[in-house]
């Protein structure tokens, strides 16, 4: 599994959100760092087919996402940021109506929707409300819907944010766990997610990519934390522990 972006730059209007990207995603966990800004949702955006490059190209094992078209979609689940559900739905409901909306059968459904309530351990809460749900629950709902129909490549947009600290290490302990088998790209402006959960590390700022092979060695090394990476190109900007 490879998605290879190339030169990608995305304008609006005469602001430049990212530009001349290039960077091979294989199998393993991505942190994308960098303060509010930075392009990091763009990016997520861009990977996901909401929004096309201005220039450039992102291909999925060699061919181009634009001439996959629909069929690119079904490699990818994508965990917004913003905690879009339904507040009178069931837990299972939701599970089910975004199954329908993948187009997936309901023989299929009824397999994956109970091992994705037990994975993320909410087979408990799977008859409440949404509304009922703490962050950390709606959370982990939002993930599961992202699993459905087993995609390869997953995304994640500032997934622990306005959790509190027990909620969040659970949420990244669940990032972590799918590093084996596929593409794990999360956004974040926390470094201790990212530290945790990623396998490599990617510093974003003012829509570049910056070049930190050096840094980025020495922190898997354990020669400087994360924490000092990100200061060093950041200062405190946007930091959150």
């Amino acid at each position: 599994m490879e998605l290879m972006l190339s030169g990608v730059t995305k304008n609006y209007g005469h602001f430049t959100a990212l530009q001349d990207f290039t960077y091979v995603f294989k199998e393993g966990v991505y942190g994308l760092l960098g303060p509010n800004g930075a392009g990091k949702s763009t990016l997520m955006n861009l990977i996901t087919g909401n929004l096309s490059p201005d220039r450039g190209e992102i291909l999925l094992n060699g061919k181009s996402i634009k001439d996959l078209g629909i069929s690119y979609l079904k490699h990818i689940g994508f965990v917004p940021q913003q905690q879009n559900l339904y507040p009178t739905f069931t837990g299972k409901r939701f599970l089910y109506y975004m199954a329908a909306l993948k187009g997936m059968d309901k023989k299929r459904a009824d397999l994956e929707i109970p091992e994705i309530l037990n994975m993320l351990n909410l087979t408990k809460q799977q008859d409440k409300k949404i509304r009922e749900y703490s962050g950390g629950m709606k959370q982990r709902l939002l993930i599961g819907q992202a699993l459905l129909d087993h995609p390869s490549i997953l995304i994640f947009d500032e997934p622990t944010a306005g959790l509190d600290p027990k909620e969040r290490i659970g949420i990244r302990n669940i990032i972590s766990g799918f590093s084996e088998d596929r593409i794990v790209i999360f956004a974040t402006h926390v470094v201790s997610d990212v530290e945790k959960a990623a396998t490599e590390v990617l510093f974003l700022k003012d829509g570049l990519l910056l070049p930190a092979q050096k840094e980025t060695q020495d922190w898997k090394d354990k020669k400087i934390s994360l924490e000092e990476v990100y200061l060093h190109f950041f200062g405190d900007e946007g930091m959150s522990l």
